[in-house]
C-alpha cells in the first residue's frame, strides 16, 4: 500500500511521494518484507527519474533488479528491466534502450503476464517514434494501449493517448491527432496526473501550429509551462516548449523574446546535461533569432551545432544496433517454435514405441517386421515434415532480415535528405525572409524575384517531405494518400482563390487498401500534375478530383471546366509524358479526354 501511495503522488506531489517511499522501505526492512522492499527501490528509481536526478536512478533501478533476480521476483524483474530501458532512452542511448525493453517484453511473455506487456510495448514505440518510424510506432503504441483500456490502467492510457497522437501528428493526420491530446488531457485532469497534463499540452500546441491556427499554438504553450505548488517533475520535458514558443516568436518577427525562451532552455540542458541528445532544434530555432538579430557569427556556431546533433542521434550504426536486436528478438521467437515442435515430435514417437511393445507378443515376426517397416516409413515422413517446417522457419527469418536491411537503406537515404538538404533550404527561407525585413528594397523587380525564389524553395520542401513520407514506408495506406491529396488540393485552393474544388471519395471505395511506397507516390504525382495542368492552361472555374470503384479496379478521376484542348493537334509537353510513364510503372492505364471549350478529365485506373 505504501508503494502504490507513493506511486500516486510521484505524479503530482514530488516531496509527499518522496516522504511514503522512506517511510514504506522503513517498515518493509522491520518486518524483513523483502517483496514490498523491492518493489520501493525500484519505485525509488522512477521519483528520482521523474525529478531529473539520472545517476540515482540508475543506482536505484539497478539495486532493484538484483534484489529482484536474488530473490525471484519475476514481475519486479520485468518492472526494473523496462525502468532501465527508460533510462538509457533519456540519456539518447536506444540501442540499450531497446534491449532492455525487448527483455521486459520476453519475460513478461513467458509470465503470460498479458497485462504487464503494456509498459515494454509502449516504450518500444518510443524508440521507433525517435527513428521518425511513425507507422511502425503508432503500431505499438496501439498495442499498449488495448492492453491498458483492457485492464483499466487510466494513468498509463494518458501516456498512451498521447504518443498515439505525436505520431499522427507526425503522419500528418493532424485532427485525428488533436482527438487523440483531448481524450488524454481530459483522462489527465481527471486524476490529476499534472505531468502528462503539461506534456500534452505542449503536444497539442503543436498541432495546433502545423494546422495553421498560430495565436491558439502559442498560448497553449505558455500554458504549458505554468505550473502548480510542490511541482517538480518532468522538468526537462519543457525543453520543446521553450523551443516552440520560440519558433512562435521568430515567426512573429519578434527575435529578442525568442531568445528569451531560447535561453531558458539552454539553461536546462546545462541543467540536465544527459537531455543535449534532444536539443538539436533549439541551437536551429536560436539560429534564427541571432541572424534576424545580425549575429551571423553565433547564427552559423549553432547551425553547425543542430547538423552535428542530428547526425549523431541518426548515425547508420545506431540504427544498424537497433534494426539487429528486433531481428534478435523475433528469431529467439522463432527458435522457440521450432523446440516445441520437436518436444511434441518427441511425444508421438513414445506413443508409437509404446504401441510396438504391445504388439510384440500378439503377432508372428513377419508382421513385426511390418509393423517395424511401417514405423520406419511413418518415422521417416514426420521427419520430413519436421524439415520442412524448419526450412519455411527459417525462410521467414531470412525474409525479415532483408526486410530490415531495406527499411534501413530507406531510413538512411531520408534521413540524408531530411537533415543535409531539409536543413539547407529553410535556412534558404529564412535568408530570404531575413533580407526583405531588414533591408528597406525599392527595387520592385529585386522584390519579385526574392519571393519567386522563396515560394520556390518552399514548394522544393513540400516535395521533399512527400519523397521522405513515401521513403519511410514500406506500404502507403488509402487514408495516408487521401491526407496527402487533400493537403494538396487545400493548398492549391488557397494559391487559387477563385476556383472552386471538390475532393469525393465514393463509399465504394475499399479504405484499409494498401499501396506500396512507389504506387503511393506515383498516383500522389500524377493528381498534382494534373491539378497543376488545370491551374496554368484551363482557366477553369471548377477541378474535381474522384476516387471510385470500377469492377475490381480502383479509378482516379481528376476533371475541370475549363477551355479543353484539341488532342490531335497538341505537342506533348514532359508533363503528360511523365504521367504515362508512372502510370505505367505501376500496371496503371491513364486516358485523357479533352475537347475545345468542354474542359479535359484525366482517368488513372489502378
Amino acid at each position: 500500500m505504501f508503494n502504490k501511495v507513493a506511486f500516486g503522488y510521484i505524479f503530482n506531489n514530488t516531496d509527499k511521494a518522496l516522504a511514503v517511499i522512506k517511510e514504506g522501505k522503513m517498515s518493509a526492512k522491520k518486518t524483513n518484507f523483502n517483496f514490498g522492499l523491492t518493489e520501493l527501490v525500484n519505485t525509488h528509481g522512477i521519483y528520482m527519474d521523474i525529478i531529473g536526478k539520472s545517476d540515482s536512478a540508475s543506482f536505484y533501478f539497478k539495486e532493484a533488479l538484483s534484489m529482484s533476480r536474488a530473490y525471484g521476483f519475476k514481475n519486479i524483474e520485468s518492472m526494473c528491466l523496462n525502468n532501465l530501458g527508460m533510462f538509457n532512452w533519456n540519456k539518447g542511448h536506444y540501442d540499450e534502450a531497446l534491449d532492455y525493453f525487448f527483455q521486459s517484453l520476453q519475460m513478461d511473455e513467458a509470465l503470460k503476464s498479458e497485462k504487464s506487456t503494456s509498459s515494454s510495448l509502449n516504450n518500444i514505440g518510443l524508440i521507433y517514434q525517435e527513428m521518425n518510424l511513425n507507422d511502425k510506432a503508432l503500431e505499438y503504441h496501439k498495442k499498449a494501449l488495448r492492453v491498458r483500456e483492457k485492464y483499466n490502467l487510466k494513468n498509463e492510457q494518458i501516456a498512451s493517448h498521447n504518443n498515439i497522437g505525436i505520431n499522427l501528428k507526425d503522419l500528418g493526420r493532424l485532427d485525428e491527432a488533436i482527438v487523440s491530446f483531448t481524450k488524454g488531457l481530459t483522462l489527465a485532469k481527471q486524476l490529476d496526473n499534472r505531468i502528462d497534463y503539461y506534456r500534452i499540452l505542449d503536444n497539442l500546441a503543436n498541432a495546433y501550429y502545423e494546422k495553421g491556427n498560430k495565436d491558439l499554438a502559442l498560448n497553449t504553450y505558455l500554458e504549458a509551462l505554468k505550473k502548480k505548488e510542490n511541482y517538480q517533475g518532468d522538468e526537462r520535458g519543457m525543453l520543446s516548449t521553450y523551443n516552440n514558443i520560440a519558433t512562435l516568436y521568430n515567426e512573429k518577427n519578434l527575435p529578442k523574446v525568442a531568445k528569451r525562451y531560447t535561453d531558458e532552455g539552454f539553461n536546462l540542458v546545462k541543467k540536465y546535461p544527459e537531455i543535449e541528445m534532444v536539443s538539436a532544434d533549439l541551437h536551429l530555432t536560436a539560429a534564427e533569432s541571432n541572424y534576424m538579430l545580425g549575429n551571423y557569427n553565433k547564427a552559423r556556431e549553432q547551425k553547425q551545432t543542430y547538423i552535428k546533433l542530428k547526425d549523431s542521434i541518426f548515425s547508420e550504426k545506431n540504427a544498424l544496433k537497433i534494426a539487429d536486436l528486433e531481428v534478435k528478438y523475433e528469431t529467439e521467437k522463432k527458435e522457440k517454435e521450432i523446440l516445441i515442435q520437436r518436444a511434441e515430435l518427441a511425444e508421438q514417437n513414445l506413443v508409437i514405441q509404446k504401441r510396438n511393445y504391445q504388439l510384440y507378443g500378439l503377432v508372428f515376426l513377419i508382421i513385426i517386421l511390418s509393423v517395424l517397416g511401417f514405423l520406419f516409413y511413418n518415422q521417416q515422413k514426420l521427419k520430413n515434415e519436421q524439415l520442412q517446417k524448419e526450412n519455411e522457419l527459417k525462410d521467414a527469418l531470412l525474409k525479415i532480415e532483408t526486410q530490415n536491411k531495406l527499411q534501413e537503406q530507406r531510413l538512411r537515404i531520408s534521413r540524408d535528405l531530411h537533415d543535409n538538404i531539409g536543413a539547407q533550404l529553410t535556412f534558404i527561407i529564412s535568408s530570404i525572409d531575413n533580407l526583405k525585413y531588414r533591408f528597406d528594397i525599392k527595387n520592385h523587380k529585386l522584390t519579385h524575384k526574392l519571393e519567386t525564389i522563396s515560394e520556390f524553395t518552399s514548394c522544393t520542401i513540400n516535395e521533399l517531405r512527400d519523397t521522405i513520407w513515401a521513403m519511410n514506408k514500406s506500404e502507403v495506406t488509402f487514408e495516408d494518400l487521401q491526407t496527402r491529396i487533400s493537403n494538396f488540393i487545400d493548398k492549391a485552393n488557397i494559391s487559387a482563390n477563385d476556383i472552386e474544388f471538390q475532393f469525393n471519395v465514393a463509399d465504394s471505395v475499399d479504405t484499409l487498401k494498401r499501396f506500396s511506397s512507389v504506387e503511393g507516390m506515383n498516383i500522389l504525382r500524377i493528381i498534382q500534375e494534373a491539378i497543376h495542368n488545370s491551374l496554368k492552361y484551363a482557366k477553369a472555374s471548377k477541378i474535381t478530383v474522384q476516387v471510385s470503384k470500377n469492377v475490381s479496379n480502383l479509378l482516379f478521376k481528376i476533371s475541370d471546366n475549363g477551355n479543353g484542348f484539341d488532342m490531335s493537334s497538341i505537342t506533348r509537353g514532359n508533363g503528360l509524358t511523365n504521367m504515362e510513364k508512372r502510370a505505367s510503372e505501376i500496371n496503371g492505364t491513364l486516358k485523357i479526354d479533352a475537347a475545345l471549350g468542354k474542359g479535359t478529365s484525366i482517368d488513372l485506373i489502378i
